[in-house]
């Protein structure tokens, strides 16, 4: 463990200008989308357009793919919460069906089994199996959070605690802090969309 904060404490002296951008667009969007505000995708596109470039240069693969799809998300996203919102101008929220979730398990299991090995046999993928799975975790979550589900934040959870971890072993030490950033939001964005609509899941 000392080892891994002594590592990230030299990649953050190397930190680029781009990565200092791209992190700062982050962080506004998880702000603005636990406030519920449209505006969060106009960052968060911003955002995942610098980090497709450093994911690409990183040899991460599947996530430099991620981020350009989070770019065509964060249209859509938009577009969606703007069509969607309350008399007071936030996002309206609900809960995607549980069988729902079911298939999107399986689904993120086919793709990880697929993609992973995909990458380990045609790449030079650094991380061939955790890239898969980060990826396939991040397509559910970001499709949840532009529906406006609560379950998003349940998602990203799991997704930003793996993403911290994968890319800390790329060297990206501002990223890193970011996606561990990002965890903490989501923890704060589960309990602030709990409240506006506290009821279970939908069957």
């Amino acid at each position: 463990m000392a080892a891994f904060f002594a590592q990230l404490l030299a990649d953050l002296r190397a930190t680029s200008a781009l990565e200092g951008v791209t992190v700062a667009l982050g962080f506004v969007y998880v702000v603005l989308a636990v406030r519920r505000s449209r505006w969060c995708w106009v960052y968060g596109g911003l955002s995942s357009a610098g980090l497709a470039w450093l994911s690409a240069r990183a040899a991460l693969p599947m996530q430099g793919l991620l981020q350009a799809f989070y770019v065509a998300m964060a249209v859509y996203g938009f577009w969606r919460w703007s069509a969607e919102r309350e008399a007071g101008g936030q996002v309206r929220v609900g809960w995607w069906p549980w069988r729902a979730h079911v298939a999107g398990w399986i689904a993120i299991a086919v793709l990880t089994f697929a993609a992973s090995n995909a990458l380990a046999r045609y790449t030079h993928a650094a991380q061939p199996l955790l890239d898969a799975a980060c990826t396939a975790g991040s397509l559910l979550a970001t499709w949840l959070a532009a529906r406006a589900r609560i379950e998003n934040w349940l998602y990203w959870i799991v997704v930003d605690a793996a993403l911290g971890v994968l890319y800390a072993k790329q060297g990206l030490a501002l990223v890193t802090l970011l996606y561990f950033a990002y965890l903490g939001m989501a923890m704060v964005g589960f309990a602030s969309w709990l409240r506006r609509h506290p009821g279970g899941a939908a069957a």
